[in-house]
């Protein structure tokens, strides 16, 4: 659950260092305004995809253990080719 706070408080972060550079015309405040507001928010989706993704095995273990062990077996083929 930090993690999700912390990228959450990086994105706040971010959106008001974006608009603080809007509003004194600060090119150099607005990017990196941006520059740390999408990482943390693009972190936050993939938490949110992961937690989802646990959820789901957790609700469904044998679909779980099926798709990991077809991902398993692609893998192991498109290694094994020479």
């Amino acid at each position: 659950m930090t993690g999700k706070a912390e990228a959450k408080l990086n994105e706040a972060a971010g959106a008001v260092e974006e608009k603080v550079g809007e509003v004194t015309g600060s090119r150099r405040h607005q990017l990196k305004g941006a520059a740390r507001r999408y990482p943390a928010k693009a972190s936050y989706a993939a938490q949110d995809a992961a937690d989802c993704v646990i959820k789901s095995v957790r609700d469904n273990p044998v679909t779980g253990l099926a798709l990991a062990a077809s991902v398993g077996i692609v893998v192991g083929f498109l290694l094994g080719r020479k």
